[in-house]
């Protein structure tokens, strides 16, 4: 919300673009996140019209955000299952 401000030939771009990583992707196997293939893209879009276009404080936050996920989902796991596994014992 509030990246970058799309008209709709612009979130027809945003789209197309998103869409067509991630079927190239999908052909090779590889595994990417729809949100952040469609959150980049819309950087992409908004970048074209001129850079300050894009709130790059935004883009910061989404990105820490993408990077935090892997160690958060861990920690999570691990406490979850140390804490099933004390009431199977």
């Amino acid at each position: 919300m509030k990246l970058t401000k799309l008209q709709p030939v612009h979130g027809f771009a945003a789209e197309t673009g998103a869409a067509l990583t991630i079927t190239l992707a999908s052909h090779f196997g590889i595994p990417l996140s729809t949100t952040h293939t469609i959150n980049t893209a819309i950087m992409g879009v908004g970048a074209t019209r001129r850079l300050s276009a894009v709130r790059w404080g935004v883009g910061r936050n989404i990105v820490a955000a993408w990077i935090l996920t892997f160690p958060v989902s861990m920690a999570l796991g691990w406490i979850s299952t140390k804490m099933f596994l004390s009431f199977w014992k």
